[in-house]
């Protein structure tokens, strides 16, 4: 992995770890993570392959990064506080987030280093995966779509958190007068 890929990941890990401490949901929560990923996305995307399965392993993963995006946005508290919305991404949010993005950095250093590369290579032979660009595309579209499904998740959340407290504080009319 280069040190780009490196830093790209860490950054994605600590944009989670940031929320595991209740703060203010603003712009950043959402801008962050989304230019991270379009950054990753600008560089690692030249193509999406489709000869043999290449479309089946790109879709299969992009689902597994939508799962894992909503049940991660499911899972982080989103709640009004004098006037503001306030997020803390729970235990399973930022477990699922890590095993997501670990699960990418697992294979990519295993495909990199040992027998990773072979066992891969005899993977993508017997199911009639093209090359290595197919399995790129299918990571980084994992690890798009879990940001994107995950961000979108905690908007709508936060959308309804936030008509939840206008209703609650809002001063009711007396209609039997």
């Amino acid at each position: 992995m280069t040190t780009t890929e490196w830093i790209t990941d860490i950054a994605l890990v600590l944009v989670v770890f940031r929320q595991l401490r209740e703060g203010r949901l603003d712009h950043r929560t959402f801008l962050i993570p989304l230019g991270i990923v379009a950054f990753v996305a600008y560089s690692y995307l030249d193509s999406v392959p489709t000869g043999g399965n290449d479309l089946v392993l790109i879709a299969a993963l992009t689902g597994v990064g939508a799962v894992l995006g909503v049940a991660g946005g499911v899972y982080t508290r989103i709640r009004a506080l004098d006037g503001h919305l306030m997020i803390k991404a729970g235990a399973v949010s930022a477990i699922l987030w890590v095993l997501g993005m670990g699960a990418r950095m697992g294979f990519q250093v295993w495909v990199e280093h040992g027998s990773g590369a072979a066992d891969v290579a005899r993977f993508s032979v017997a199911h009639h995966i093209t090359g290595d660009q197919a399995w790129v595309t299918a990571f980084v579209l994992m690890a798009v779509t879990e940001v994107v499904t995950r961000v979108a998740t905690i908007y709508v959340r936060s959308r309804r958190a936030q008509v939840g407290a206008v209703r609650r504080t809002a001063p009711v009319l007396d209609r039997t007068a």
